[in-house]
């Protein structure tokens, strides 16, 4: 068995499961076909903790013209710069909690997710080398956190719940964790990992 705690991250990025989409939960819903998708990276940071791994999350500044106060993963659309959405999610966590990049061992990815806002999001899962203290860029980051990823991860935690958006009835993933309501893409994403590592 091996010691290493995030080796069952490890081997879960190694097995298939079912794609992920803010649509999924939505079979009612019709994509055009030719729509056009902006290519996006977000940073699953994991940090080994005395009491567990923690999965480092942010919360959105409110005054934020898209999804203002949810919860989220650092992260945002590719730029020019970017080589990739690796590259992408790299930078961004940069700007957004100040985790330096030298300090990130990217370990894989999960597949792409399709959001409602356009973006095929591909999430990057990654390992903090050493301790770091974040600091929340003020435009974008109310609040840098930590959640205990055996909590993100127990499928047993997570319910699907529904409002309407944009006049239809739209069905998600939540995973509450204390005081922090975490749904949409970003709960989403952490069942994705789930149902790989409880496979």
């Amino acid at each position: 068995m091996s010691s290493d705690p995030l080796s069952h991250v490890i081997a879960a990025l190694g097995r298939t499961g079912r794609t992920s989409s803010d649509f999924d939960l939505n079979p009612d819903v019709v994509l055009p076909a030719d729509r056009r998708l902006r290519p996006a990276g977000v940073l699953v940071p994991l940090i080994e903790r005395p009491s567990g791994v923690q999965v480092i999350l942010t919360k959105r500044s409110s005054a934020l013209k898209h999804h203002p106060g949810q919860i989220a993963f650092p992260g945002g659309k590719q730029d020019e710069g970017d080589h990739d959405v690796i590259a992408a999610a790299l930078r961004e966590a940069e700007e957004e909690i100040a985790l330096q990049r030298s300090n990130v061992e990217v370990l894989g990815t999960l597949p792409a997710h399709e959001t409602v806002t356009g973006f095929i999001v591909t999430p990057v899962l990654a390992r903090v080398r050493a301790h770091f203290d974040p600091f929340a860029e003020p435009g974008e980051v109310a609040e840098v956190f930590e959640a205990p990823l055996a909590h993100v991860t127990d499928p047993a935690r997570f319910v699907v719940q529904s409002r309407r958006w944009r006049g239809q009835r739209r069905h998600y993933f939540t995973v509450p964790y204390g005081p922090y309501y975490i749904w949409g893409a970003t709960a989403r994403i952490l069942r994705a990992l789930a149902d790989r590592m409880d496979p």
